[in-house]
């Protein structure tokens, strides 16, 4: 019996859970969206928007908060190599690079020195949803599936941080039925004005 069990257990055990949600909610704090599968992206999304909440307070007891449930690691930790140009280092994250001085690199290319996550929480992130009560996040299903156990994938992203309604690049089955019920019913409404525009000519009587 599932007494006092909250929450889907994705087949794993609870250290591995709690590792993979975490990482889950790093990447989608440090690239504003994700790519999953739809079970993860239902059980993160809760995890982070608590976070996000706890964010917007902006105190001490907050950040100690966020800092024991996240992986408080370097927010761009993407960045490895100090010769990339600014174009490619832009195409991987939603947000604005940090300021050159902000990053360091060693001599062989890691990264040494970046802001890091929770920093980027407090700072970044929060003040997106300072007028925001809740719903911070959205999923937006996908076309494909992962290639292995065939299964749904979906973006689990920030809200504001989308670049358009139709991610996947072509639009819904849905939009398309909607357009096309819009177009119909406008031709539906030109019809009776230019029904009523020929009626009264055809019925006019001759003139003697």
């Amino acid at each position: 019996m599932r007494h006092r069990v909250f929450g889907k257990q994705l087949c794993v055990k609870e250290d591995h859970r709690r590792a993979m949600l975490r990482n889950l909610a790093a990447g989608l704090f440090e690239h504003g969206q994700i790519e999953t599968t739809i079970p993860k992206a239902r059980a993160v999304q809760p995890f982070v928007e608590k976070m996000i909440t706890m964010a917007k307070r902006g105190d001490l007891a907050s950040r100690r908060i966020i800092e024991a449930r996240i992986n408080d690691r370097a927010a761009f930790a993407w960045i490895v190599d100090p010769a990339t140009t600014e174009a490619k280092k832009t195409a991987h994250s939603l947000w604005e690079l940090p300021p050159d001085s902000a990053i360091e690199h060693n001599r062989y290319g890691e990264l040494r020195k970046a802001p890091r996550l929770v920093q980027h929480i407090m700072a970044k992130v929060a003040p997106l949803f300072a007028e925001r009560a809740g719903g911070y996040t959205r999923i937006i299903k996908l076309d494909k599936r992962r290639v292995g156990d065939q299964t749904d994938l979906c973006i689990l992203q920030l809200v504001g941080k989308e670049e358009g309604p139709q991610v996947s690049g072509r639009r819904s089955v849905r939009r398309r039925t909607a357009d096309k019920r819009t177009a119909y019913a406008a031709e539906l409404r030109k019809k009776p004005a230019t029904e009523a525009a020929a009626t009264p000519a055809a019925t006019e009587p001759a003139k003697d």
